[in-house]
């Protein structure tokens, strides 16, 4: 029977090295530090928000209303998501929140690494250990390889 039907599907063909889809970095480019308006709805304006159905446990209620949001800050790209209640404003106010804390994040500035040196007992510790694996090997060594040397 399957030799029956006559289904095809026509699609247009994909160039190799086209994308299909714009290539978007994930990183946001910065070049300070990230202000953040104080109030939501200011904050709000400058974001793109989405909303999708959050799916997941919480029952028809959950898997037919739309309250899973994503909230994009257009001017720096940061993205924050939540869909964790099953309200969208609830999912907007934790959003707003999430998105507050990963720019204060990024805000800060990376702690300095400070580079370590070994101290003079840990490098001689070091060479007496050498030193006694190199004796240890060196009394292994057959008779016949000391008579190449």
């Amino acid at each position: 029977m399957s030799e029956d039907r006559k289904e095809r599907v026509d699609r247009e063909p994909i160039e190799p090295f086209t994308p299909v889809e714009p290539v978007r970095s994930t990183e946001p480019i910065r070049s300070g530090p990230i202000e953040l308006p104080e109030s939501d709805e200011a904050l709000l304006g400058e974001c793109e928000v989405d909303t999708f159905r959050a799916g997941g446990p919480g029952g028809q209620h959950q898997n037919k209303t739309e309250s899973a949001v994503r909230l994009r800050h257009l001017p720096t790209g940061l993205v924050a998501a939540c869909r964790a209640e099953r309200s969208q404003h609830q999912n907007k106010a934790t959003c707003l929140r999430r998105l507050r804390e990963k720019a204060a994040r990024l805000n800060e500035a990376p702690v300095a690494r400070v580079p370590t040196k070994p101290s003079r007992a840990a490098r001689e510790r070091r060479l007496v250990d050498k030193a006694r694996v190199a004796g240890k090997k060196r009394e292994r060594r057959s008779p016949r390889d000391e008579v190449d040397e």
